[in-house]
């Protein structure tokens, strides 16, 4: 199977001031979709320029026409499965119908906590999660839904039209647990990954793959639970947070021995980030826009 690229713009600047330019250019490029983090703020942009995540894609979707728009990720830690069905009703009904939904449990960051509460155990983070992902899906696929949950309720809420994908906009399940793993095997029509967290610091490139193949055989056996194939899902890597790092963006060459060694995992696209100097997402610009334009031909 083909691997297609992607990438994901970080809202830290104004629309005025950069930002329009690179979701036009990231379309110029050929780039499957452009994605966003959908945070409050986000580890060492607190203290600096951030901005919502609809907002934006609503204003990419505005000055681009191909290429697909979506979120990498959004959770429950301060959005609310009725309030964010419609607003993602209307996206897709804007971008005539190209907006991918990457949805999480959330961590433990400054969303966990920006509304007052105090932070939710793992556990919390999952049992939210069970409840959050099947109500968003009759949220966006039904008329009317009435729901009372331990931790989300619905009173006849309204979605007409509902999505111009159908029956709804696909969902990219960030998991890597078997609670969410069985999640985006029932409703995902993509599975996301950003490899083993406890291999960033310390870990080395082989042991990533390792940890990843293993995901991607747990995410099979979640499929197989219910019958469904696992090939029917996309399987999406976020870059840089693997113990690679940035070193897959330093050339064509390395990007190309990265992206093809998990291709050969059964990853159907690879997402990396936009170059923002003097920051972990660091790039030469003209390396990345060769990686953009080159790579997925030498992938086939």
């Amino acid at each position: 199977m083909s691997l297609r690229l992607s990438t994901v713009i970080l809202p830290y600047r104004r629309w005025s001031e950069g930002s329009r330019e690179a979701w036009q250019r990231a379309e110029q490029l050929g780039f499957h979709t452009a994605y966003t983090y959908d945070h409050l703020s986000w580890r060492s942009f607190r203290d600096g320029p951030w901005f919502g995540a609809v907002p934006t894609l609503t204003a990419a979707a505005a000055v681009t026409d191909r290429i697909r728009l979506g979120t990498l990720v959004t959770s429950p830690n301060f959005r609310h499965p009725v309030t964010l069905a419609k607003e993602l009703i209307s996206l897709d009904d804007i971008s005539g119908g190209r907006v991918t939904l990457g949805i999480g449990a959330g961590g433990t960051g400054f969303d966990a906590t920006a509304l007052g509460q105090e932070s939710w155990t793992p556990r919390e983070r999952a049992d939210r999660f069970a409840e959050f992902v099947p109500l968003l899906d009759r949220l966006l696929t039904e008329d009317s839904v009435s729901y009372k949950g331990d931790f989300y309720s619905a009173h006849e809420a309204r979605n007409i039209p509902g999505c111009v994908q159908r029956p709804r906009l696909p969902f990219a399940v960030a998991a890597t647990g078997p609670r969410g793993l069985r999640l985006a095997a029932r409703y995902g029509q993509a599975w996301v990954t950003t490899g083993d967290p406890k291999l960033y610091e310390s870990g080395t490139p082989e042991q990533s793959v390792q940890a990843i193949r293993g995901q991607v055989e747990k995410l099979a056996d979640a499929c197989a639970a219910i019958g469904r194939d696992a090939s029917e899902l996309d399987k999406v890597l976020l870059t840089g947070f693997t113990p690679d790092r940035g070193r897959p963006l330093e050339s064509l060459d390395a990007f190309v021995d990265f992206a093809g060694r998990h291709q050969e995992l059964g990853f159907t696209e690879i997402v990396v980030h936009w170059p923002i100097p003097d920051s972990d997402f660091a790039a030469d610009e003209k390396v990345f826009e060769q990686i953009a334009m080159e790579a997925e031909a030498q992938l086939r």
